[in-house]
């Protein structure tokens, strides 16, 4: 297998027979296995690819009669062929990912399935608006080769962030939110930077 990718596609399902796709988060770059940025969208699959993997995680999802908000997770080649790898039957730490460019509620969504009730959205409800990304945060020890450092978390200090609404037509962010906007939070490169040397850890 070339170049390959590793992408995820989230999916809900109810105990009526419904279930949907919201779309995928790839989790291509990865340290030691562990997967370290999570995007959404995928800015390597196409339509045709989301569609098809999405709808073959619903199958597979029906087939065994799950219920509930789950992830298919597949190993795409270069070529977009996609090859099963596993799925993880529960929701996963960056589910948030996938709420910001759907602007669904994974955790209502399960408590609602949970309850016996039929999913409220169909496929056609699901979209894609905007893109988000994650970025997780690995205690390292640097004169151990890296390997992760175990220990209390004794300070934490969080890069600087710098409210923003939605992206204006001219590509900037806006610094006031628009009425009855929601606020997002953008992290600056500059504040990342900044951060890695203002958390410690002790043995």
């Amino acid at each position: 297998m070339t170049q390959p990718r590793h992408i995820e596609i989230q999916v809900l399902c109810d105990a009526h027979g419904n279930g949907i796709y919201l779309n995928e988060r790839e989790c291509s770059i990865q340290r030691r296995n562990q997967k370290v940025v999570e995007e959404a969208p995928s800015p390597f699959l196409d339509e045709a690819t989301r569609k098809a993997m999405g709808e073959q995680s619903v199958a597979l999802a029906k087939a065994v009669g799950y219920t509930s908000a789950g992830t298919v997770e597949f190993i795409v080649d270069g070529d977009k062929n996609f090859y099963f790898l596993e799925m993880n039957t529960r929701l996963q730490v960056e589910h948030p990912v996938t709420e910001l460019i759907t602007g669904v509620d994974l955790v209502e969504q399960m408590i609602r399935v949970a309850n016996g009730e039929p999913l409220s959205i169909t496929q056609d409800d699901v979209g894609i608006n905007g893109w988000s990304i994650e970025n997780r945060v690995y205690a390292e020890d640097p004169y151990r080769n890296f390997l992760p450092s175990i220990g209390r978390l004794t300070r934490y200090r969080p890069p600087a962030e710098i409210a923003a609404g939605p992206m204006q037509a001219n590509g900037k962010w806006p610094m006031k939110p628009s009425k009855g906007r929601t606020m997002r939070y953008v992290t600056t490169p500059a504040s990342l930077k900044a951060a890695r040397s203002r958390c410690t850890t002790t043995r």
